[in-house]
């Protein structure tokens, strides 16, 4: 009898030996996973991504295309990452010296957005449900369920697990959708 596979790759994606891939996870063209990497279960990894050996991709996570997710970079269950997202692991890289010993984590927190050519400058914790805009330089933490837009990237609103905004100037307590978890605290 013959063992069905646990996740689905292209034959030109690169799995390393020492890899975990969650049950349910696609892989697309052109992908590299390093050897220590961990994909969840459900994920999708468009074309051209690269998951660094101290990387975590939680489950239910989508990267898009042309997105590196470097050492020391997690991120949490059903985070969406846009494509051609950016984020980093030193904040001050020279080719002549190594600084591997200087990465800094970054956490994405569950349910999170990072939208299309967003920077993610490491060291900072997104909360969850957080939506950073397409475009947007994040050099420091962002709240749970905070809108950011911009470079720096500054509160533009809120928005709920359903996707739901609100401007920043209105009090939220609850979202239209009746979720049991407060927007702002």
């Amino acid at each position: 009898m013959r063992k069905q596979a646990v996740y689905w790759a292209h034959a030109t994606a690169v799995i390393d030996r020492g890899t975990v891939v969650g049950k349910g996870t696609k892989i697309w063209h052109f992908c590299h996973l390093m050897p220590g990497a961990r994909v969840g279960a459900r994920c999708v990894l468009g074309q051209n991504v690269f998951v660094a050996g101290g990387a975590r991709v939680g489950d239910g996570c989508r990267i898009q295309n042309n997105v590196s997710v470097y050492d020391g970079v997690t991120l949490e269950d059903d985070v969406f990452i846009g494509p051609s997202a950016v984020f980093t692991n030193v904040r001050n890289p020279r080719a002549s010296v190594d600084r591997h010993a200087a990465t800094e984590p970054t956490v994405i927190g569950r349910g999170a957005t990072v939208g299309a050519n967003a920077t993610i400058i490491c060291g900072a914790t997104i909360g969850e449900y957080a939506f950073i805009a397409a475009g947007a330089v994040v050099t420091r933490d962002v709240p749970p369920h905070t809108i950011v837009t911009g470079a720096p990237a500054r509160r533009t609103g809120w928005i709920c697990r359903c996707g739901q905004t609100r401007g920043s100037a209105e009090k939220i307590a609850q979202c239209v959708c009746h979720s049991r978890k407060t927007l702002v605290r």
